[in-house]
């Protein structure tokens, strides 16, 4: 584990404290949004904006125009 990553997971875990003490993905992007707000938000239009090339791409190909 990087030492990154290990901080986050630590931080995370820390912050919301888990019974389980397992820090998930969704607890690391709760933590996030919490603190990096504006991250998060590029993040989601990225992915959205990729998703949306990617349901343009996939219409082209089942209409068969490639």
């Amino acid at each position: 584990m990087s030492d990154l990553k290990n901080y986050i997971v630590e931080y995370v875990g820390s912050r919301l404290a888990p019974e389980s003490e397992e820090v998930t993905a969704e607890m690391v992007v709760e933590v996030l949004a919490k603190e990096f707000p504006e991250i998060v938000l590029l993040m989601a239009e990225e992915n959205w904006i990729r998703g949306y090339e990617q349901g343009l791409e996939d219409l082209k190909f089942f209409d068969g125009e490639e």
